[in-house]
């Protein structure tokens, strides 16, 4: 599959004040960052290694920068097994399986925020939507044709063909066929999505994954 990009025209905050947020040493860089911008693993009960992309896992976590490029730094100097100090199995796929939870994370917020009617579908429904709240966020299959997503934000009050330059924040990170079968619609292109909480949180996996991919 090719790697797709959000466009994050307009920010949304991913966490709390830097100075409140923890911070963790990547075992790849040996930098000290902000948690949130990390990946955090334990080791299973086998000494298998296990991502804990909700940060919630029991044991001493393991922290590494939150891109592919690292993560794979890592596996190949094998730095999993000196951080814990004691053999670790790590799959050969686990860049490959992170990403897709990364984006089943992201899919299954916009099926949530289908269900609490804060997603909209529909080429006619979405421009509406658009040209009433300048806040929705955009989200566009990245393997829908450009003219139409051209067409989608022309006659907004931001829609100018330039997404970043106008604040309007769009996010195509997501195949049609992906979020098709997120949303449980055939031929999904284009959605807009309310701000709100559910939409803070979409945004903040959206650029987990974004980052991951680089």
């Amino acid at each position: 599959m090719g790697k797709a990009t959000a466009t994050f025209g307009a920010t949304i905050a991913a966490s709390g004040p830097a100075d409140r947020t923890p911070e963790r040493r990547c075992i790849a860089t040996g930098e000290v960052t902000p948690t949130n911008a990390l990946l955090r693993f334990v080791v299973g009960p086998e000494g298998n290694l296990v991502a804990d992309l909700g940060r919630e896992l029991p044991g001493r976590g393991i922290w590494v920068g939150g891109r592919r490029t690292l993560l794979e730094r890592a596996m190949r100097k094998r730095l999993f097994t000196r951080a814990a100090k004691t053999a670790v199995s790590v799959a050969e796929d686990l860049p490959d399986r992170i990403e897709a939870a990364m984006r089943r994370r992201c899919l299954g917020l916009l099926g949530l925020a289908r269900r609490a009617g804060q997603l909209t579908l529909g080429y006619e429904k979405v421009r509406a939507a658009l040209d009433a709240d300048r806040t929705a966020i955009v989200i566009t299959a990245h393997d829908g044709s450009l003219k139409g997503r051209k067409k989608v934000l022309s006659g907004t009050a931001v829609g100018n063909g330039d997404d970043a330059a106008s604040g309007r924040l769009v996010v195509d990170l997501f195949t049609i066929d992906e979020l098709s079968l997120a949303l449980g619609r055939e031929n999904v292109v284009h959605a807009a999505l309310r701000a709100g909480g559910l939409a803070e949180r979409f945004v903040c996996e959206c650029h987990r994954l974004a980052d991951f991919r680089g």
